[in-house]
């Protein structure tokens, strides 16, 4: 079957990447269309595909200010020639599922929210105090950007929701119901260290560096703790945090996935301060035996047992984040149970389920 997947952008390789890699597996020889692309920053996988990029990629600036493109992306998905597919499949945090479909052809789109940038986390993204003029502009296409986000979502035939949080949201923003199937961990590479003391007494942040992630609330928590926070990420916000950051914060910056599994096996617990869509990081965190601090709600709550595998905090301030960092370090935690509970979200329950969803909604498919 000619497949088409359609994938916002390619600047990294974070948890929407994860699963573009299972699709380009599932279709092998499948192209990939997506607003920008920076070669070299994605695996070996996605590279192997035939990758087709917008008229953005050709802007100034054009691979790593692509976001000050915002009000464009709509034009520059909808111009995608997708004729002579069977199957679309659109993997979508903003404009992916808007790409145009023929009479004929089925669109499946994977959810991970509908645009956030529009929506619920328009704040996060866009403030006067950080940056008027883009506050501003925004504030001006917004209106727009939310119309488009609605009425696009009508030429999708089937929605899948990475988890019941964002099914909710499909279905409050755009009216539309969706089947819901958690992105996948690899519960094979995130394994428990098989030296039982190899923790050590720092904590670990792994994230892009951008607002709606609240890494900023993690380094002022740990400020006032006094306590080691090792941060893995990159992003726009890297040089405020390093500002704001006291002598026990460390940046580690871009880490492949053999340093981050190591990180995860040493760190005392992992702190994950946003509220996210679903979050696979806790997840990675989990199936190495770790615990998590996590904002209380979002996909965090379909992910981390309160007192079990990690523990909650209610608001996001960092009194409320100090506070779940001094409960944690006065209870045990069992790494084996901790680790069996991130398995149920292994590879292979999300490829068979995926390989359901495509055998019975769309003709033609098989295993």
């Amino acid at each position: 079957m000619k497949t088409a997947i359609i994938h916002d952008w390619l600047t990294g390789m974070r948890g929407g990447e994860k699963i573009l890699e299972k699709m380009c597996r599932l279709f092998p020889s499948s192209d990939i269309y997506t607003i920008v692309w920076n070669k070299g920053r994605m695996s070996s996988e996605i590279e192997s595909h035939r990758i087709i990029t917008s008229f953005i990629q050709k802007l100034p600036a054009g691979t790593s200010k692509y976001r000050y493109y915002l009000p464009l992306m709509p034009a520059a998905i909808e111009a995608f020639e997708l004729r002579g597919n069977e199957l679309i499949f659109s993997i979508s945090h903003c404009v992916a599922k808007g790409i145009e479909k023929k009479p004929g052809q089925t669109h499946i789109c994977y959810c991970n929210t509908p645009m956030r940038y529009a929506w619920d986390s328009f704040g996060d993204y866009f403030s006067p105090r950080r940056n008027f003029f883009t506050w501003a502009a925004m504030s001006f296409f917004r209106p727009y950007l939310k119309w488009w986000d609605k009425s696009t979502a009508r030429g999708v035939d089937y929605f899948i929701a990475n988890s019941r949080n964002v099914a909710e949201r499909i279905k409050r923003h755009w009216g539309r119901d969706s089947a819901v199937i958690y992105p996948p961990v690899d519960t094979q590479f995130y394994t428990p260290s098989p030296d039982v003391s190899s923790a050590e007494d720092f904590y670990l942040a792994v994230s892009a560096l951008v607002p709606y992630k609240k890494i900023d609330l993690a380094v002022k928590a740990f400020n006032m703790l006094g306590k080691k926070l090792k941060i893995i990420g990159t992003g726009p916000e890297a040089d405020y945090l390093r500002k704001i950051a006291g002598p026990t914060i460390e940046f580690l910056g871009w880490r492949d996935a053999e340093s981050i599994r190591d990180h995860y096996r040493k760190c005392r617990a992992l702190i994950f301060p946003g509220e996210e869509d679903f979050g696979i990081v806790p997840l990675e965190a989990q199936s190495c035996g770790r615990p998590v601090i996590a904002y209380g709600k979002g996909g965090a709550l379909e992910t981390v047992v309160n007192g079990e595998t990690g523990v909650f905090f209610g608001e996001q301030t960092e009194n409320a984040l100090r506070g779940a960092v001094n409960r944690l370090e006065q209870m045990e935690f069992d790494a084996a149970r901790i680790s069996s509970h991130a398995s149920k979200f292994s590879d292979e329950n999300f490829n068979a389920a995926i390989k359901k969803f495509l055998t019975n909604h769309v003709p033609g498919f098989y295993e």
